[in-house]
């Protein structure tokens, strides 16, 4: 990141504070027989590092409501809004970093999880960094912007005997987990798989078109969902994959930095997936996989905000369960945590990360050269 440097970063992406209200409710008991309480939950601490838009609106308001995770850290290059939002969030003062003091929070036993909020980019150097002040690290999708970069954030965790998840809170999420179990237990082999995920970008100047920080264009941000869904709602290693991209607009979207990107993957099984994302087209969010026992979709299937609405077919009929309206960040939040506290391994290891790395990049050779690229490694 030798031509941007974070100061630049963090004024190009400046937010306004946001006023997040909390309720809590109690529940009374009957005089004669007084609650039990439940033996307390332990709580492991998050840093979270970056306060931009995710942070704001979706990360730190879960956070308020985790079984077995909790706010203990800031780390920010905005000092007015690092103590805005810790005294929102009730954050001591001494557990607010910036990005030059970061590496202190290894002696900040507040600390058990740092989770990395910011551009693709900057992402292996604070997990590496995590890693060494002997922290877990919880790294926002897409892991990095190259296969080397992966191993490099993978290995880091690895030597300091700590787990690294990447945050794919759609593997958390009930109605994926119960489309990936149609899928291998009624569908049967699945001879198609389409997906699509786009919409209408914004700003020319934000951090997302910016190749040095994005790493590409929508590919990185919203077509690894096409990808990373192919992948484990057919339950197999993509061989293959062939991809075009292209942009209507050269002077909002700059060179490597596409507009939109289609490819298609080929599996093992014979089952191709057909994928399509573009920062140009208004919203679609969904996908549609089918075999010989029927068929199963989401739409909307990616997005954190929408209500996920899960469609399948079973004995000939149609059926369409009601809109699911949990928290993905904090069940997948809380879901490294028990992992973490269980002493098993998470389900989105950096491993899994890697393996979409690997295919994103094998997008981009093929949009270059026009040519199918193989996905087999020896």
């Amino acid at each position: 990141m030798e031509d941007f440097s974070r100061r630049e970063f963090l004024q190009k992406t400046a937010v306004g504070a946001a006023a997040v209200s909390i309720a809590a409710n109690q529940s009374g008991a009957r005089q004669a027989q007084p609650a039990v309480q439940p033996p307390p939950t332990k709580q492991l601490g998050y840093a979270i590092v970056g306060i931009g838009r995710l942070s704001i609106d979706s990360i730190l308001p879960a956070l308020t409501t985790t079984k077995s995770s909790r706010l203990t850290a800031l780390v920010s290059g905005h000092p007015d809004k690092a103590q805005h939002f810790a005294q929102l969030y009730g954050v001591p003062e001494k557990n607010i970093y910036n990005y030059q003091n970061f590496d202190r929070i290894a002696s900040n036993p507040d600390v058990d999880v740092v989770y990395v909020v910011l551009p693709n980019s900057m992402h292996p150097e604070y997990t590496i960094r995590a890693a060494q002040a002997g922290k877990h690290v919880l790294c926002e999708k897409p892991m990095c912007t190259s296969v080397a970069d992966a191993q490099f954030m993978i290995e880091a965790c690895r030597k300091a005997g700590k787990q690294l998840m990447v945050a794919y809170r759609l593997h958390y999420e009930k109605y994926t987990i119960e489309a990936i179990e149609r899928a291998r237990t009624k569908i049967g082999k699945i001879g198609m798989f389409d997906a699509e995920m786009t919409f209408v970008i914004g700003d020319p100047t934000q951090w997302r078109l910016d190749r040095t920080l994005a790493g590409g264009g929508c590919m990185m941000d919203i077509g690894i969902y096409c990808l990373n869904g192919a992948r484990y709602i057919i339950g197999e290693e993509p061989v293959s994959v062939f991809a075009q991209s292209w942009s209507y607009d050269p002077a909002k979207f700059k060179e490597g930095v596409e507009q939109n990107i289609s490819f298609v993957l080929k599996f093992p099984s014979g089952a191709v997936a057909n994928c399509f994302a573009s920062y140009g087209a208004a919203g679609m969010n969904r996908y549609r996989a089918a075999g010989p026992g029927g068929w199963v979709e989401m739409d909307p299937s990616f997005t954190a905000k929408a209500n996920l609405i899960l469609r399948y077919t079973e004995d000939g009929r149609v059926v369409t369960a009601p809109a699911s309206t949990v928290d993905q960040f904090e069940t997948e939040i809380d879901a490294f945590s028990d992992a973490i506290l269980q002493g098993i391994p998470n389900p989105s290891p950096g491993e899994e990360g890697l393996r979409d790395t690997r295919i994103q990049m094998a997008c981009y050779e093929s949009a270059f050269t026009g040519k199918v690229v193989s996905l087999i490694t020896n």
